[in-house]
């Protein structure tokens, strides 16, 4: 299982590094490095950040396993080996997926009863203000 998951993480982590990391460096104007730097001042934007990220990143890595999955029973070829490694992945994903919504639920229950808004708020994107 290591080396299925170093083919698939590796290649998905360098790519959105390729991806953010010029997007970050052109994101300050017509400077790199901005002229004074800003401390986080608001702990409960950051870990409401946080809490966001792993919820998407967790609900759309489940549901590519999913299709993966699909893909792989569909070509499996009538192969009972590959039908039943096929046939695990799409019960794992499910159960990823499951997990996730329970999760995103709990939280929710959380901000009802505690009348606190963790994930309520919605993304914001940050910015650097001149």
């Amino acid at each position: 299982m290591s080396n299925k998951v170093r083919k698939i993480i590796l290649p998905a982590v360098s790519y959105f590094t390729a991806m953010v990391a010029p997007t970050a460096a052109l994101a300050q104007g017509n400077q790199l490095v901005p002229n004074e730097i800003k401390g986080i001042d608001n702990i409960v934007a950051v870990v409401r950040a946080i809490i966001q990220f792993i919820l998407v990143i967790a609900f759309v890595l489940a549901f590519i396993m999913l299709l993966i999955g699909g893909i792989r029973w569909i070509t499996a070829g009538g192969d009972e080996k590959a039908v039943g490694s096929a046939r695990n992945m799409i019960t794992a994903a499910l159960i990823g997926l499951v997990i996730v919504l329970v999760a995103y639920a709990l939280i929710k229950l959380v901000e009802t009863f505690f009348g606190v808004n963790i994930i309520s708020q919605g993304v914001t994107i940050p910015r650097v203000e001149r």
